[in-house]
């Protein structure tokens, strides 16, 4: 073998071990040799490397009594950070996210007017400023991932319009890579949504996913197919809260001919519960403890018409599994069983008849832990490459 084709097996390999730690949580060594296939003195060596570019760290083992020496179990270093950013009508969130996926920071910056993507950028830099100088002194931080409610084009982040904040091609990627001089990745909010609730959350281990995310902004979709997220030519696929639902009853019909996001919205439930603008705990808190029948009755409503427009998406598509999250799974939990009924009672039989849906389980992380996957996806392909745009901190010593 050359010395250039070792070289790539060696990255390869790096790659490989670092992303069984980022996905899999603390392993042994021994199941990182299980799962490779590689000798353990190879596992040995890589471990090392990586832990000497300050990736991963090892510990010794829980106590166990078994015959044998004990294997250490490595981890990703929390210390490794992405910073992850979600721009809303109502609110800016900024968190960064470890590569152990623990999100030791997040910052929601409420808003009274639109954001710009040039106040987006100032006020992630900001931010990002205050943070170095404080908790993430001693982090190594990576790249930046943008969650956009809007349609993101794929081939270079370009987003082509985010009509709630009133962007058109807007070059946000570009401004927040030149305000913070990190390399940053933008997508679609909820096609991130859905990749960390594959990855991690509610959808894990499932193949064929439909997700459907309410936010501020209206509703957005993701979509995973065999295995693979799928984006669509130009990046655009899973804009659910576009499509037009039959609407059984006059009386549920409440914006004209109006698309799906403007019937089953996040602001009507606002509205009914009595709130100007609230996150999705306090929003879920809100309508949990109201015993107003117009609250009911709305929740009921739009309850209704998301499963008609479910109905058509597993028609189409056929899932295993329909993940909801954001105001989505707090109108779901208010009748689970009944929803799905509902579904069921719309869709062809056999498209339906093992279908499940579930709230998204990462809760209001789904957002960050998803533009994070995708800041973290150079570094996961190519360690070594990645490593080299980003040196390590330095910190001065305590004395």
């Amino acid at each position: 073998m050359s010395d250039t084709s070792a070289t790539g097996v060696r990255q390869t390999n790096l790659a490989r071990i670092l992303r069984l730690a980022h996905l899999g949580g603390p392993l042994s060594r021994a199941a990182l040799t299980e799962s490779t296939g590689l000798n353990r003195s190879t596992i040995a060596d890589l471990v090392a490397e990586l832990a000497g570019l300050g990736l991963v760290s090892e510990r010794a083992p829980d106590p166990v009594r078994r015959v044998g020496r004990p294997s250490p179990v490595v981890t990703a270093d929390p210390r490794v950070v992405a910073i992850a950013v979600n721009p809303e009508v109502d609110a800016l969130t900024i968190g960064a996210v470890g590569l152990d996926r623990g999100i030791p920071e997040r910052a929601r910056i409420e808003l009274d007017h639109l954001i710009t993507p040039a106040e987006t950028a100032t006020r992630v830099a900001d931010q990002l400023a205050a943070w170095r100088d404080g908790p993430l002194a001693d982090a190594r931080i990576v790249a930046a991932g943008i969650a956009v409610p809007g349609l993101v084009r794929a081939s270079d982040g370009l987003v082509r319009t985010a009509p709630h904040l009133g962007w058109t091609d807007a070059a946000v990627r570009d401004l927040v890579h030149a305000a913070t001089g990190l390399p940053t990745v933008v997508g679609n909010d909820a096609s991130m949504a859905v990749l960390a609730e594959h990855l991690f959350g509610a959808a894990r281990g499932i193949d064929d996913v439909v997700y459907l995310n309410g936010g501020a902004s209206g509703i957005g979709g993701g979509l995973v197919v065999h295995g693979m997220p799928v984006a669509g030519a130009g990046g655009y696929a899973g804009e659910f809260g576009q499509n037009r639902p039959g609407i059984r009853s006059a009386e549920d019909r409440q914006a004209g001919d109006g698309v799906l996001e403007d019937e089953v919205s996040r602001a009507r439930l606002l509205e009914v519960v009595g709130l100007a603008s609230a996150d999705e705990q306090t929003l879920a808190a809100g309508i949990s403890a109201s015993t107003s029948p117009r609250v009911a009755a709305e929740v009921a409503r739009q309850r209704r018409i998301l499963a008609t427009a479910l109905a058509n998406a597993v028609n189409v598509l056929n899932p295993s599994v329909v993940v909801l999250g954001g105001f989505l799974a707090t109108i779901a939990e208010d009748d689970m069983p009944g929803l799905l009924d509902a579904v069921r009672a719309q869709a062809m039989p056999a498209s339906s008849e093992d279908l499940e849906i579930r709230v998204a389980l990462l809760a209001e992380d789904r957002l960050l832990i998803g533009a994070a996957e995708a800041a973290f996806a150079a570094l996961l392909r190519d360690p070594l490459t990645a490593l080299a745009a980003t040196p390590r901190p330095h910190v001065a010593s305590a004395g």
